[in-house]
């Protein structure tokens, strides 16, 4: 074999095995992508509640009575207990009645639960009672597979993990959000409920603890007052209260 034809052979192997690796880290990472678009199947084998439209007997249900209208909520006693303990107690003293919403962001959420009524109040039911589930900052997150800051979800305000007070919020945005989420991390049907909008993002630091069942045109409303101004101090200029809070269905 002449020199000419070594280089040309040698040349001819070398162009094979470029195009084989190529190959081969393409298929990798073609089924990489595929893998990151597929739920753990343990997660879809969990129970998911708040797709759920009715209130099933381990739930509790309230109805948040604002001046722009009733909102319905259905809350998850099974899941985060002591948020709702904690809610329904707050509720059944009259703690939230007259309050205001002092936090809204449209296509984000209403904020509400402080007796200040500018953000800094509010302490839970145990609270100077029970150093055991609150030692003075709040008691801990409740967080769950099961539950997720999807549109319409009520869940727990707070200053930082485990510092739950009585502050709440309801996710309000309903723009599309199923391409914001890693879906390897959601069950199937969560990713496509955040397709309706919600917060993933807060996923994980924030406890879930209902869903409202009715009166998101009440809650989309609310959440499009005009405020004082943008970000942490987007209060309405009128204010926007909870006249009152009855309790419809109490688990006990």
């Amino acid at each position: 074999m002449t020199k000419k034809n070594q280089y040309i052979l040698l040349a001819t192997i070398s162009t094979l095995l470029v195009i084989i690796i190529v190959s081969v880290i393409v298929m990798m990472s073609n089924q990489t992508s595929s893998d990151n678009t597929k739920s753990d199947p343990a997660l879809n084998n969990v129970a998911l509640p708040q797709l759920n439209q009715t209130v099933t007997d381990k739930e509790s249900e309230v109805k948040l009575e604002t001046t722009y209208g009733d909102v319905t909520i259905k809350l998850f006693n099974q899941y985060a207990p002591l948020a709702v303990e904690n809610f329904l107690t707050h509720a059944k003293a009259g703690y939230y009645d007259h309050t205001i919403f002092h936090r809204v962001m449209a296509d984000f959420m209403i904020q509400g639960g402080d007796p200040k009524g500018n953000g800094s109040g509010g302490e839970s039911i145990w609270h100077d009672k029970d150093k055991q589930i609150d030692s003075g900052k709040g008691f801990k997150n409740e967080i769950s597979t099961s539950l997720y800051n999807i549109r319409g979800a009520l869940s727990m305000a707070n200053a930082g993990e485990n510092t739950n007070g009585s502050q709440f919020f309801i996710n309000q945005n309903s723009n599309n959000q199923a391409q914001k989420i890693d879906k390897n991390n959601y069950p199937n049907k969560i990713a496509t409920a955040y397709k309706k909008g919600g917060n993933p993002q807060l996923d994980g630091s924030y406890t879930v603890f209902g869903q409202v069942m009715s009166g998101m045109n009440v809650v989309d409303k609310i959440a499009n007052a005009k405020v004082k101004t943008t970000g942490e101090g987007s209060e309405p200029i009128a204010p926007v209260k909870i006249n009152h809070i009855t309790i419809l269905k109490e688990v006990k």
